[in-house]
Formats: structure tokens, sequence, C-alpha cells
């Protein structure tokens, strides 16, 4: 490939800017005034960790004051603490079998359960596991939530949330497959659904219209669930009300379709904020709504960003970024 040389505003905006001990990227877009509530003025993005193959699934764990996040190729689980910065975490994180194979066969979207316990999306193992080990002394030792539905294997479950009632809501696309495609030979079910867990264990279809389900979070009060299409030809958010064992009244959220072109990424992993604002990886860096859709403002940045995740006091936005994993302070 043709190295493309840089002019020099894109060097300044873009590439990094370093200290001795700091490396910062991207640049802050303010679409909305309410921004300044949510990103404080000259709010940068730093560099905490880097040399992945592909970051994902970052979730911060106050108990033990560190940000875990998965490799997925790797099938390993990274942690990062301020004091020592990269360690290994878990191995392997998402496919424990001995027969070889490829793809993206670690561990994707990491979350907690209403027990404290690590949930993983479990792209080579093709399931929703929960490690039976506590935070503080992990082993890669597993407990299956819901590996089928209606006897056949998920695909590779890619990102999950929990409501306040213990069910397990999460999304299945292809990506962990070999061939990450719907013609993968090994793919079982027909189409790529969204799915609830009820917690006696059923797994219950929640839609199947989706082609690329990909992130998904529950706006403030549960009552509506946001999930991303990663889909080129419908890279949008979709919003849904959620009445029981249902998801009804389906309509776009937000689209990315008129983005810049050349902009890297599409609607991935998402989190909402205690008042109700979104920060979701798309086109280009991190978009920020607020709950009624409104887009608030970007972060931009070069790398593809697949996910975020909010320190406990909100305060701090981490994000897997391609090969690197990024702490974005928005407020002192």
């Amino acid at each position: 490939m043709k190295k493309i040389m840089l002019p020099a505003f894109c060097v300044l905006l873009f590439c990094y800017q370093s200290t001795a001990q700091n490396k910062f990227i991207g640049t802050v877009e303010r679409i909305d005034p309410s921004l300044d509530a949510i990103i404080m003025p000259g709010a940068k993005a730093e560099i905490i960790a880097e040399g992945f193959k592909w970051s994902e699934g970052p979730l911060w764990l106050e108990k033990i004051n560190a940000l875990i996040f998965s490799d997925v190729p790797e099938n390993k689980i990274y942690k990062w603490t301020p004091a020592k910065g990269k360690e290994l975490y878990l191995t392997p994180s998402g496919y424990t079998d001995t027969i070889k194979r490829g793809g993206e066969m670690g561990s994707n979207g990491l979350l907690l359960n209403n027990k404290g316990q690590l949930v993983l999306c479990q792209d080579g193992n093709r399931q929703m596991g929960i490690m039976n080990a506590p935070l503080d002394h992990p082993a890669p030792s597993f407990i299956t939530i819901a590996g089928t539905y209606k006897g056949k294997r998920f695909s590779s479950p890619n990102d999950a949330v929990y409501n306040k009632a213990g069910e397990l809501f999460f999304t299945d696309p292809p990506y962990g497959l070999e061939t990450q495609s719907d013609t993968d030979p090994k793919k079982e079910i027909p189409f790529n659904g969204v799915y609830k867990v009820k917690k006696n264990g059923e797994v219950i279809l929640l839609i199947d219209s989706l082609p690329r389900p990909n992130g998904i979070a529950f706006l403030k009060g549960e009552k509506k669930l946001v999930i991303a299409c990663s889909d080129s030809k419908k890279p949008n958010w979709y919003v849904y009300d959620v009445k029981g064992d249902a998801l009804i009244n389906g309509k776009i959220f937000y689209s990315t379709i008129g983005s810049p072109k050349g902009e890297r990424g599409a609607p991935d992993g998402m989190k909402v904020d205690s008042k109700g604002n979104i920060f979701a990886s798309g086109p280009g860096g991190i978009w920020i709504f607020s709950k009624d859709a409104k887009l608030l403002g970007k972060l931009h940045l070069t790398e593809q960003a697949s996910n975020c995740a909010l320190s406990t006091d909100e305060k701090i936005l981490y994000i897997t970024n391609n090969m690197q994993v990024l702490k974005f302070k928005m407020r002192d």
C-alpha cells in the first residue's frame, strides 16, 4: 500500500502529542452547546495501552480499580491499572477447545451481572458465559449462560447488557465465525439475532431483522433499547420499545448515512450514563447523543473505535480503538 503523507494541519489534529509519559490523540467537535456540561474545554484522549490486534469490550472494575478489555483475535483479556499499566488478565478468554481454528475467537463484549461476576461474549465458544472465578483471581473456567437457540448454536455473541431485573440481552452477528460471513459453513442460525435470556435460563428471540446487530444499551429507565447495526448498507442505531419479552415500534435512532467518506468504523459498542447521554462508537470515533437522539458532539479518532466504558464517577471514558486503548478524561 502506498504511504500517505498527511499535510501539516492533519498532523496537528490527529497524530498524538506526547510528553515524556503521555500520548494524546484525537479532537473534540462541539455540535451542541450542551456538550460543554459533559466534556470540558481542552479535554484530550490519552493512549494508555497499545500493541493489540483488535481491542474490544472495555469494562471498568471498581472492585479492583482496573480496566479490563478483550483482544479478540488473540483470545486474551488484558488489565490496565494506573500503577502498572498493561498486564495480561485472562487467557484463553473466548475459545477453550483444543481444535485449532482461525478467526476472531476470543471474548468480545464484557460486563458484570447483578452478582458482580464477569460475563463474557465468547466468540470462539459461541456462547454467553460467566467466569467461574473471582475478579481479583481470574481463571479460564466458564459457566454457560446461553449457547443455543432452539437447539442451534449461536454464531458469535458480540455485545450484551443486563436490565435491573437480571435479564440478559445480547446481539449475535457472524463476526466471530472464521469467514465472518452469513455463508460460513459452521453458521447454524440463518439470521443474525438479538436475544433475551430470562432469569430461568429461557432464551427468547427478540428481533431477526437487523443484518449486523452489534452494540446494545438501554436508555435511562429501561423502557427503550438501542441497538447498533454495523452493516454497510444500514449503518444506523435503532431504538425499540421494551414490552415484556418483546421489542416493538423499532425505528432509526440515528443514521450515519452521509458521514464523510474515509471515516473508519461503523455503529458499534456504546454506553449510557446516568443522565441518559449516549457515548457510541461509530464512523470516525465516538459520537455523543442526548437521550432524545440529538447529536451533541464527536471525539474524532483516526483509528477504528469499537467500544467504550465509563468510570464509576462517569468523568472518564475508556475507548477501545483498534490496536490502542484510550483514556478520555471528560471532566475534573
